[in-house]
Formats: C-alpha cells, structure tokens, sequence
C-alpha cells in the first residue's frame, strides 16, 4: 500500500511504499488492551516490602505474665497491634511482569499503526529536523502541519529537536527504535519522518 507524505518546506507531497502487514492490518481491541497492560505492568518496580511479625526482630518472650498485672495479656512484642509490630498482610516483592510473546506485540503495534492511518492521525513528512534548539521554531513548523499534541518519531537522534520539545506539554520526541504500543495509543496524533517509517518496518518485519 501507500502512505500520503505530506509537503513540508521544500519537499513537496508524495507517496511511500509500505508493507500492508504494518500499516494495513485489522484492528484488535483486545489484542492491544493486553499488550498494553503487559507493557505497562512490566515498568513496575514491585520493590514494596514490609515486615510481618515473623520478620520483627525480637520478641521471643512473652513481655510479661498472662494473669495479675491488670494490663491486657500479651503473647510477643512483634504482635501487629503493638508499636514497631509487624504488619498484618505485609506487602513483599513482587514480579508484576506478564508475558507477551514476540508475534503477540508484533500484531499490536501494527494493528495500532493501521489503525491510526485509517483514522488520519498518522502524518509523515521526508523530514523534520531543527537548526537550532527553539522552542518557538519547532511550535511554527508543527503550525505549518496542523499539530499541537503530537508523537514526533524520528529515525536518530536529533538534539536540537529533542531540546526544543523538552519544555513543551503534549509534544514528545522518541526515536523509531523505541516506538511502544503505549506512546502510539495515548498519542492523539504521530508525526514520523519517512526514515522512521522504514526504521519502524525493518524492526518488525
């Protein structure tokens, strides 16, 4: 198939052969809600830990006689209803990763690329890169494009378009190497340059 490459600056608008695997596949809700998941479940850090009272130092006498004092009776030190006791339910690590396989995340990212070209939020330029770092350039040229909160996708790194971005809100810079279902997802619309797109088909092809 063939993607519409929009004018911008001195190139003038064209055509760019693509695979119609990659931008003309089926949409999967459900496939995509479960790669999502998986994407985001596996960035958890899962390092939450507490003690229960099996873990408390301490406590393996009994603080003090079961009868006579007048106080409540007390088994341990380590009880959870005691000050600097262990936690009932204590939190541990835990390993929230899910497996999703390499076809399975394949068949997502296309489906999410397909389905933002049949909903004309995928715009592709020859290219789009900066001169120097100002922010009030890269707002112009996105003007020029009818973008405010956008994907920008680049084949490589470009430093004076990633500094010019950094301030802004709803405008994001990755390289095609780190495209993720879930940046594509929540983008209302992605900018790619042509070399992104190839970058994008060789490394899912």
């Amino acid at each position: 198939m063939e993607l519409h490459v929009s004018q911008y600056k001195d190139h003038a608008a064209s055509t760019l052969q693509v695979s119609d695997e990659m931008f003309s596949a089926d949409f999967h809700e459900a496939l995509i809600h479960q790669v999502v998941v998986a994407y985001m479940a596996g960035g958890r850090a899962g390092t939450k830990a507490q003690k229960n009272r099996s873990d408390v130092s301490g406590g393996g006498i009994k603080p003090w006689r079961q009868k006579g004092t007048g106080r409540a009776r007390a088994g341990s030190i380590r009880s959870p209803l005691w000050r600097k006791g262990g936690v009932t339910f204590a939190a541990r690590n835990r390993d929230f990763s899910q497996k999703v396989n390499k076809r399975m995340y394949r068949k997502a990212l296309s489906s999410i690329l397909s389905e933002l070209n049949r909903q004309e939020r995928l715009v592709i330029v020859n290219e789009f890169v900066m001169s120097e770092p100002k922010t009030k350039a890269l707002l112009a040229s996105l003007k020029t494009l009818n973008l405010e909160k956008v994907l920008i996708v680049i084949a490589g790194e470009d430093q004076h378009l990633q500094l010019s971005a950094r301030n802004v809100p709803n405008v994001t810079v990755i390289m095609a190497t780190h495209v993720d279902p879930v940046s594509l997802v929540s983008a209302e619309k992605v900018l790619m340059t042509v070399d992104a797109v190839k970058q994008i088909e060789e490394r899912f092809a």
